[in-house]
């Protein structure tokens, strides 16, 4: 079996997030849309003889034993297969730590691929989707990637026909925003529904051939202003230049603090992510990575 495999995790972003009551197991009933785009960490994993997790991570930020999601993926597969020795996972952070894009998730996700290669379990992506959804609501779309819809947790998805084609522009704030926090504050004034129909009604016009991405909202992003008064004075500044520049779709991801840009032309994106810059904002330009795209990514690393 290899014993050292070194691929890439992406990150995501929320197109369009509808809250739509509580479930009875203490989660949200969600309807989200993500979105992969080419920003990733990079990941190595190396078997040791030695029983034992081990992380090593170059962000301050990112702890480094059992409450890292990349290393409860491990545990959480070697105790499944009973596989016998331990790994070592090399991290290098490249997505915004904490900015809602996913980074955690996706090199959990990452972590249970490779290893399912490495041990030669012969899992899939089937085998493993119960194990990354005990791990985090997130975590399953990450063995899928591209462009998908999510419901129930929004760990159920449903890889859309037409796979997005455009362009991001990621602005990360310095603030900090508690997922749990927003959350609360989107409980006290929620009104539990069936379904939502913001995103349902924009997969209608994608499947058209016209993509109306005004219709998506991210039900989020006011609590998560609320939650940090300071990030919305920087959100209307971000939107109102991203909007000028010609984006086609500005929201937060999750529950933030990353704010994006969806541009179809990569001049006007790079226009916005200078301009940006000018201001002093930490802006990075993306693209999005369809399904059969990320799918790739991953079989030629683990080939």
């Amino acid at each position: 079996m290899p014993r050292v495999v070194r691929l890439k995790s992406f990150a995501k972003v929320n197109l369009g997030l509808e809250v739509l009551g509580l479930r009875q197991d203490g989660y949200h009933e969600l309807r989200t849309l993500f979105q992969s785009v080419n920003l990733a960490d990079d990941l190595e994993l190396r078997l040791r003889r030695r029983e034992g997790i081990v992380v090593e991570c170059d962000h301050p930020l990112v702890p480094k034993d059992d409450r890292n999601l990349a290393a409860k993926a491990a545990v959480a597969l070697k105790r499944f297969a009973q596989a016998k020795g331990g790994v070592h996972i090399k991290l290098r952070k490249r997505i915004p730590v904490g900015g809602g894009l996913g980074g955690g998730s996706g090199n959990a996700a990452a972590v249970l691929m490779a290893l399912d290669r490495m041990w030669k379990l012969g899992l899939g992506i089937t085998g493993l989707l119960p194990l990354a959804r005990r791990l985090g609501a997130d975590v399953p779309y990450f063995l899928f990637g591209g462009t998908s819809l999510g419901v129930a947790r929004g760990d159920e998805l449903y890889p859309l026909r037409r796979q997005l084609r455009a362009h991001f522009v990621l602005v990360t704030p310095d603030v900090s925003v508690s997922t749990a926090a927003v959350f609360r504050r989107v409980d006290t004034r929620l009104t539990p529904r069936e379904n939502g129909n913001t995103i349902f009604r924009f997969i209608s016009s994608d499947l058209e051939g016209q993509p109306q991405y005004r219709l998506l909202t991210n039900e989020l992003e006011e609590a998560a202003l609320e939650e940090a008064p300071v990030l919305r004075d920087q959100v209307k500044k971000i939107r109102s230049l991203l909007v000028r520049e010609g984006a086609e779709l500005t929201a937060l991801s999750g529950s933030g603090s990353t704010y994006f840009g969806l541009f179809q032309d990569s001049s006007r994106a790079a226009r916005a992510r200078e301009a940006l810059r000018a201001r002093g904002h930490r802006a990075l330009q993306v693209r999005a990575l369809t399904l059969d795209r990320y799918r790739r990514f991953f079989e030629r690393a683990l080939a």
